[in-house]
C-alpha cells in the first residue's frame, strides 16, 4: 500500500505565524516523499486565526480545516485531526513553526518498521527556564511510563493512522502518545530534529502546563494503563 500523509497543525491564537505556516508546508508538501496535505485544527482562537485559516484553504487544496466552537486545548486539537485523517499517516507539527516540516522525511524514512517516530530536538532554541522544565518533566513522565523518549513533547511527530485512531486521548494525553503507542504492543522511535527560535506569537504553555500540569497527568496514564483494552483478533467469519 502506497503511504498518504496528513500533517496536524493545532492553532490557537497563530494569526501572525499562519502565513509561513502556509508557505513552509506548501514547500514540504511539493518535495515530501508521499503524498501530504495539511489539517488545520482552530481551537477556538480569538484573534484573526480563523478568518486566515480560511483564506488559506480556499486558495489551496492541499490545505483544510477544521474549527472548535471553543478552545478545547492541545490534546483535543490532535484528536480531532486524528479523528478526520483519511490517510494511511498522520502527522503533527506546531503552528509555531519551532520545528521545520521537512524534517518529515527524517521521520518517514523510519515509519515503516515503526508505528510512531517522534523528533528529538537538538540543540533547542528555547529559553533556559523552559528548557530544564522540560527536561524535569521529561524525565518524571519517563519513570512513570517507561516509554524510552527523551522529548515526547516534540511538536514533530508520524504516526500510523490505524494506531492513532485508537489512542484513548484525554486533556494532556498529547505528551504520552509514545507510550500509548506502546500499550498497543506498537513499536516507537526517536529522531534528532533541528529546532528554532519562535518568531511571531507568544507560548502558549508555561511553568504549570509543563510541570505540575504534566504531572498529575502521569497519574491520569497510570490508571489509563491499567484500565487499557487491547486485542487481536485471530479470525472471523
Amino acid at each position: 500500500m502506497t503511504n498518504s500523509l496528513t500533517i496536524i497543525v493545532p492553532v490557537y491564537n497563530e494569526a501572525d505565524n499562519l502565513q509561513r505556516v502556509e508557505r513552509e508546508l506548501s514547500a514540504y508538501i511539493s518535495s515530501s516523499k508521499v503524498e501530504s496535505s495539511v489539517l488545520l485544527v482552530n481551537d477556538g482562537s480569538t484573534d484573526e486565526s480563523l478568518r486566515i485559516i480560511k483564506d488559506i484553504c480556499a486558495s489551496n487544496p492541499k490545505f483544510h480545516y477544521v474549527n472548535f466552537d471553543k478552545n478545547y486545548g492541545l490534546s483535543a486539537a490532535i484528536k480531532a485531526g486524528f479523528d478526520h485523517a483519511t490517510t494511511s499517516l498522520v502527522g503533527y507539527i506546531d503552528s509555531d513553526l519551532q520545528t521545520s516540516p521537512m524534517d518529515f522525511d527524517l521521520l518517514l524514512e523510519h515509519i515503516g518498521e515503526y508505528d510512531l517516530v517522534t523528533g528529538v530536538r537538538s540543540q533547542r532554541k528555547d529559553s533556559f527556564v523552559k528548557n530544564m522544565s522540560s527536561t524535569i518533566a521529561n524525565g518524571i513522565r519517563r519513570s512513570f511510563t517507561h516509554d524510552g523518549m527523551d522529548d515526547t513533547g516534540c511538536p514533530l511527530k508520524i504516526i500510523k493512522a490505524d494506531h492513532a485512531k485508537r489512542i484513548p486521548m484525554f486533556k494532556g494525553l498529547h505528551r504520552f502518545l509514545p507510550a500509548m503507542i506502546l500499550l498497543q504492543n506498537g513499536k516507537v522511535k526517536q529522531v534528532p530534529v533541528q529546532h528554532f527560535e519562535r518568531v511571531a506569537g507568544t507560548a502558549k504553555f508555561g511553568l504549570w502546563n509543563r510541570l505540575l500540569g504534566p504531572l498529575m497527568d502521569c497519574f491520569a496514564y497510570l490508571w489509563m494503563k491499567k484500565k487499557y483494552i487491547n486485542y487481536k483478533v485471530a479470525d472471523k467469519a
